[in-house]
């Protein structure tokens, strides 16, 4: 499972993909964050990072099944995966290995914008004013959801042998699951149904714990999302 593991890392790296990816990530989000008038920290007067959280779950519903679309789909058009299916791995330890490194690549490309945290602090007036419990809320609520649209882009790889319909199909599930529900409760589609959705809805838990209260509730929803991607991922695999 380890060499799995680190044999993902090293493909994602392996080529300038890989960089190029986590490179628009970031400088997309530093010109959101520091340079766009409409958005930039420093016409915003308040030493926050509002604006970061709220364009980064953008970034992330394209960013994430851009790395997971190949996981399994790119093994099972280059004839690999047969391979690998007559190791000594299961189905779940193969699984785990390649969400696992996903989810370490997520890590690599959040890990640099606590940098923007750090300068915020020293913006500060006096240095220091700023909201530390909703700073590292909202972040950890960004690792749980890039860990949701992770588990996403890893089931929609094992149904396809094609990266692109992957890619599509984890766009198309992340955005629905972030954006769509909202939405239809904003547009009082379904009204009966209101509250129900917005609770299933990302967004909806994301923006709770930008509070800078983290509740059992909350963390559950993620896992039990995650959980249920996984389970299905299996199923996939499986059923091909």
């Amino acid at each position: 499972m380890r060499a799995l593991y680190w044999k993902e890392i090293n493909a994602f790296f392996g080529n300038l993909s890989g960089f190029l990816i986590l490179a628009v990530f970031l400088i997309s989000l530093g010109l959101i964050v520091w340079v766009f008038p409409d958005s930039s920290v420093l016409n915003y007067g308040f030493a926050d990072l509002e604006t970061m959280f709220l364009f980064t779950p953008y970034v992330f519903t394209f960013l994430i099944p851009a790395i997971t679309m190949k996981m399994i789909a790119e093994e099972r058009r280059s004839g690999t995966w047969e391979l690998l299916r007559t190791s000594p791995l299961g189905t779940l330890q193969i699984v785990m290995a390649k969400y696992l490194s996903a989810l370490t690549l997520i890590i690599i490309a959040l890990l640099p914008t606590l940098v923007y945290y750090f300068s915020i602090v020293q913006l500060g007036d006096p240095v220091g004013n700023i909201d530390h419990a909703g700073f590292f809320g909202s972040w950890i609520g960004l690792l749980l959801m890039g860990a949701v649209f992770a588990a996403i882009g890893l089931f929609c790889s094992s149904w396809t042998s094609f990266q692109m319909v992957a890619f599509i199909g984890g766009v198309f599930l992340s955005f629905l699951l972030y954006f769509g529900l909202t939405a239809l409760v904003q547009l009082q589609v379904m009204s009966h149904f209101a509250l129900f959705l917005e609770e299933l809805s990302l967004s909806f838990h994301f923006e709770s714990m930008s509070r800078g209260v983290i509740v059992a509730e909350n963390v559950a929803y993620f896992l039990s999302i995650i959980i249920l991607m996984l389970g299905f991922t299996m199923i996939g695999i499986r059923r091909k």
